[in-house]
Parts: C-alpha cells; structure tokens; sequence
C-alpha cells in the first residue's frame, strides 16, 4: 500500500482545510484591499436646490487616500466636506472620485430663484423706549431703522421735537403720550404709547400738615422701593428717589429691621436680586433745612 493510500483520508482533510483557508483568506482581501464604487460614503444634500442656496457635501470613506468632487458646473473641490453654490438652474450630476478609481454620483435639481414680493422688501422701523417713565425725568427714545430723516412728536407740545435718530424727551405734565416717529420710508408714522408718573415733591408742603407731608414721602419712598423688589425699571425708580429726596447722595445711610447699615445704592443693588422682598414700612430723616433725607429706616419681610 502506498503513500497516498495510507494517507488519504488525512489528505483530503488537509486540501479541504487548505481550500476554506484560501476563500477565507480571498474574502478578507476582497473586503480590505479590493474596493468598488459601492465602498464609497459620501454625502450630497440637500438633492434639490435653488440658485444660490447651499449645497453641503461630505465624503466618510474610510479607505478613501485622494478624492475629487465634481459638481457639474465646472467646479471642483479636494475637501473632504464643505458647501457649494449653483449661479444657474438646471439638472446637475454631482461625481465623488476616489483614489482616481472609484466614482459615485449623486444627482441635484437646481430650480430658479422665485422673486419676493415687493411688500416683503419693505424695511420695518421699531422705536426703542420705555412704556412708562417718570414726571421730569429724561426719557431715551431710538429709532430701529435704515431711515435717514427723522421727525419725532412726542405728544406733549403738538409739534415736531426732535430730528435725529436718538432723542431724549423731558414730559413736564403727567398723563398718557402717543409717541409719533416719521420717516422717509413710510407715509404713516410709527407709534409708541408711553404713560408719564408724576413726580410728586413731597418736600414742598402747600398748606399740607407737617404730619401728612412726612408720610407721604414714607409712602412715596415705600412705593419706589417695592417696585424695585418686584422688578420693575431699576433705573426708573433708584433715579427718581435719589434725586427727589437724597439730594443726588447714593451714600446716603439705610437701616433695615436690626441690620448692619448700608449705603442706599447697595441697599437698591441688593434689593432688585433678592426675591419676594415685602416693604411693609419706611422712615425717612430730614437734614435741618428740610430738603435732604439723610438717613432711611426700612421694616421688610419676606
């Protein structure tokens, strides 16, 4: 008996483990070496456009060493991902080459571009300014807008009271105000409602008893401060009682409950952030000529 006779069955077994191998070996090389237009992963989006909209494209292949797009309209890009633009409508064959090899296309439609109505072009102007302001006080109004003339009635005289594109209004009456903006760009003009406070001087007593006057600037003063804790105009109602009684001294001294003192602008600072703040009651002191207040009690609760 020879060789191959005695070892068959272990040559057989030996070809067929030699031939699995091989196709495992063929299949392994076939999935990392041997690539087609299939392997590629690329993106174009969106596939339907309109002229000068944006047109992302991206490439993810992995085995991928050089890659060159083409978008149809005789541009060409090296990126790896970026963003394209189409000056003309048409049908556009978007190709992704790899490696000088592989491509892959990707079809987009480029529609014109629709015209906007012309109402749609119209520019839109906004006034800038409070809603509501005090007696006396400096009230800021601007004008959002690519304007050029500007005409603003405040309400107050009947006539024309500023011309510039930023103005600043002193109402000397309390009351309701329709603001009026005109400019080159419309025929109506622009409104803004704004209510003015009135600034009551406490400190001037016209036949008011010397009791009564002292607490309503308590009161006056309660006021203000509680629509600082509530969260209302900061600057609206800290101005108002600095000049109105503190003689413009933001170091004038508050005293809360049994509290280490304070200085009024702290006092103010500290009392805008601190939540759900109760002013049940306030005490002013007056200098010696009756004008100033120079120190403020303050009972609070939370």
């Amino acid at each position: 008996m020879n060789y191959f006779q005695k070892n068959k069955k272990n040559i057989i077994i030996g070809v067929i483990a030699t031939l699995l191998i091989a196709a495992l070996v063929a299949l392994w090389l076939q999935k990392k070496v041997i690539h087609s237009a299939d392997d590629i992963v690329g993106v174009v989006s969106p596939s339907s456009v309109s002229v000068g909209d944006t047109l992302v494209f991206e490439d993810m292949t992995q085995f991928a060493k050089t890659r060159r797009w083409n978008f149809g309209d005789g541009s060409t890009s090296d990126q790896s991902r970026g963003i394209h633009f189409y000056n003309r409508p048409g049908y556009y064959s978007v190709s992704l080459i790899i490696d000088n090899k592989y491509t892959k296309t990707f079809p987009v439609m480029v529609s014109a571009r629709s015209e906007k109505p012309k109402d749609s072009a119209k520019i839109t102007t906004i006034i800038e300014a409070p809603s509501q302001a005090m007696q006396n006080e400096n009230v800021q109004f601007r004008a959002i807008s690519d304007a050029t003339r500007f005409a603003w009635e405040f309400g107050e005289t009947g006539n024309t009271d500023a011309k510039e594109k930023m103005a600043i209004y002193s109402y000397k009456k309390p009351g309701d105000y329709r603001v009026a903006l005109f400019t080159e760009e419309s025929q109506e003009p622009i409104y803004h409602l704004i209510k003015i406070l009135p600034a009551y001087n406490s400190l001037e007593q016209d036949e008011v008893p010397v009791e009564d006057a002292y607490k309503k600037v308590d009161d006056d003063f309660k006021y203000h401060l509680q629509q600082i804790a509530n969260g209302n105009s900061f600057n609206m109602h800290y101005n108002y009682l600095l000049r109105t009684y503190l003689c413009n001294n933001e170091n004038t001294v508050v005293k809360v409950s049994d509290s280490k003192a304070n200085n009024f602008y702290m006092y103010c600072a500290g009392l805008q952030f601190d939540k759900n703040v109760v002013i049940q009651s306030v005490k002013v002191n007056l200098d010696d000529t009756q004008n100033c207040v120079t120190k403020v009690d303050i009972n609070q609760s939370k």
